[in-house]
Formats: structure tokens, sequence, C-alpha cells
């Protein structure tokens, strides 16, 4: 969605409090509301909401797209078309939005397309399958301004219609998967697949984007955690599908490939400790196959088992090889998280809204 800046005949009767500004920047401490109000207007940015659609999707009288308008009047969306072979292209072009096509299969490469092609500050995604409740999408990017945040995540609240449409696996596969993020990366997240984001240019910018599917949204939280980047949740809809329309999410096929995804992430971004544990069960095993062997040593002299006295010895020295590989993936995980809050910094922060600023500006004192 897009929110272009207002016409320069909006800004004329601004123009005595901008001078003002610029003779004395101190009147911000003071909340005037002309130099205030001006400067709202000028940092006032772009915002994109993306749909993006895997297969078919968007039904035609869906009015998803419509619910989008209604939210966010002012808004020009952006829908990402994976491969549909029905008139999902047709339907969205019909309801004014601009539609992209996005041939390589796969969420995660539809995401990595989208934060590519599309500039805007703030960035609102949605699975296209008018499932989650859009009504309070204005309020949700205030509170993205207001609270200076980089992440928003809609955390999925069932309608009560039918409880099918969030499946009974979906939401113990969701939870397990939550949790076991939580433990490896310290989060507090309590629906990290929630498909419906608000994200801050900051963010987009500096996210590599390396996965294909469904498990993006796990690269996507982690990418937050691991630079420590504001964020938040807030509690949305989740509604009932249409008739006639599937989930392309597989409960089993999937949750392994997320799974999977947890662990590679893990081993990219916590090296030392993976290393470590693995250095520490090797060390383990090793002295447990030494311990009979030493006894007896200390009681005859001879080592009576010699394979397993070799097999003790080569698990000890993978055990040190491991904690030393740690030690050096630690240093270019470091190298690496370096780089990645350089670009985030490049990246001006969002710009605070108007009315926002003058309920926290307070007077100036002096003593």
């Amino acid at each position: 969605v897009e929110l272009t800046l207002p016409d320069m005949s909006d800004l004329l009767p601004e123009i005595p409090g901008l001078i003002q500004l610029l003779r004395d920047p101190s009147i911000l401490l003071d909340g005037v509301d002309s130099g205030l109000g001006l400067i709202s207007k000028l940092l006032a940015g772009k915002t994109a909401t993306n749909l993006p659609l895997i297969g078919d999707q968007l039904r035609q009288g869906s009015g998803f797209i419509e619910e989008f308008r209604a939210a966010l009047p002012n808004a020009q969306i952006h829908v990402f078309d994976n491969n549909s072979s029905d008139n999902t292209a047709e339907v969205a072009r019909a309801s004014g939005a601009r539609v992209t096509h996005v041939r390589l299969r796969g969420k995660g490469n539809v995401i990595r397309r989208m934060f590519a092609d599309v500039d805007a500050d703030i960035y609102f995604m949605v699975d296209g399958d008018a499932t989650y409740d859009v009504s309070e999408a204005q309020r949700l990017v205030d509170r993205l301004q207001q609270e200076q945040l980089d992440m928003l995540v809609g955390c999925r609240m069932d309608d009560g219609v039918n409880r099918e449409n969030y499946r009974p696996g979906h939401r113990w596969g969701n939870r397990l998967l939550t949790n076991f993020v939580g433990a490896l990366f310290d989060s507090r997240f309590s629906d990290m697949l929630s498909g419906y984001r608000i994200f801050s240019r900051r963010f987009v910018k500096s996210f590599p984007a390396r996965s294909w599917g469904f498990e993006i949204e796990t690269e996507l939280t982690i990418h937050a955690l691991e630079l420590r980047m504001p964020v938040a949740e807030h509690p949305v809809t989740y509604r009932s599908r249409l008739e006639g329309s599937t989930s392309k999410l597989s409960t089993y096929r999937d949750g392994w490939r997320i799974l999977k995804t947890i662990l590679k992430l893990f081993i990219n971004e916590r090296p030392l400790q993976f290393f470590s544990a693995v250095g520490i069960l090797f060390a383990l095993v090793s002295l447990a196959l030494v311990a009979p062997l030493l006894v007896t040593y200390l009681q005859t002299g001879l080592v009576p088992r010699l394979p397993t006295a070799v097999l003790s010895t080569g698990m000890m020295i993978s055990a040190m090889l491991s904690l030393v590989c740690g030690v050096i993936l630690n240093t270019v995980t470091i190298s690496r998280h370096e780089i990645r809050h350089l670009a985030y910094l490049a990246v001006p922060r969002l710009a605070v809204p108007y009315h926002s600023m003058t309920r926290r500006s307070t007077p100036r004192h002096s003593a």
C-alpha cells in the first residue's frame, strides 16, 4: 500500500511554522503544532501492502482486496501471483491491485521477490486467502510507527465459527515449533508461523531471504531475534476459509521442512553452542569407553582392548576439533551479524506520527 505525500498546496499554511522552526529548532520541545504538523507531512512515507498468493487463492467475490481498500483507503495494493491456474491475476487487477508474477514456486521465493521489487517505508504482508481480518490494518500501522517497531506479527485468534479453519494439526505443530525456537533463540513469540506481518524498511532491506517455501516465516522471526530488533505481537481474528479454498500447507511435509530450517539456522547463528554441545557429547562417549580400560591398565598394566582405546582416542580428538570449529565459526558469525546490523542502520528509521509526537512532547523548564 503506497500512501503518497500530500500536495504542496496543503503545505502552504504551514510555511510560517517551518520558518519559525528553522530559526529556533528548540520549539519542537514546546510542542508547536505548526512546525510539527509540517514535519509530519514532509516525513510521511509510503506503506506497501503485499499479498503473496501461492497457487489459486484469490477468489472472485471474496472482497478481500476491497477490505484493504476500506481499511487503508489511500493505499496501492501489490499482489504477487505464484503460478495460479485460475483467474487470480485478473481478479486482482480488476480490483485495482498491482500484480507481479513469480515463476519460482514457494512462498519464500515470493517474499524474496516482494522485498526486492517493492520500495516503501512500511511493508504490510498478509496471505491472500482471506482468512485474516484486516479491518484494523490502519491501527496496526499506527502502532508500528508509534512504538518504532521493526516487525509486528498478527497473532491468530480463532473466530469461533469453524474450529477446522485452524486445524488441530497446524495448531499443535505451530505451538511445538514456536516453543522450540523460543528455547533456542530466547523468543517470546506465541505465533511464529503467522502470515500476517508488518515490517519497517530497515527490516526488509537487511533481510537476506534464503528460504524457498513456508519456512520463510521461521527465517523472518530468527532474523529479527538475532539482530535484536524491536518486535511485538497483536491479536488478529483468523476466519474460516472461503468455500472451495484449501490450505497449501502440509502438516507433516512443511512441518519437517520448518524443523530442518530451525536446526540449520541454529547452526548458522549459534555455531559455538552447537559445536560445543557436539564436542561435549563426543567427550562423554570417549570417557565412557576409556574408563574400563583405565581401570584394567591400573590393575594389570595392560590394555587388552586396543580397538576400543583407539576409538576412545578418536572420539576425544573429534570433540576437540568440534570445539575449535565452533570457536572459528562463531567469529565468522559475529562478522556476519555486524554486516547485517550495519545494513540495518544504513536505512533511516520510521518517522513518528504527528499525533504521537505531540502527545509525548512536554514543555521545557529551566531552573
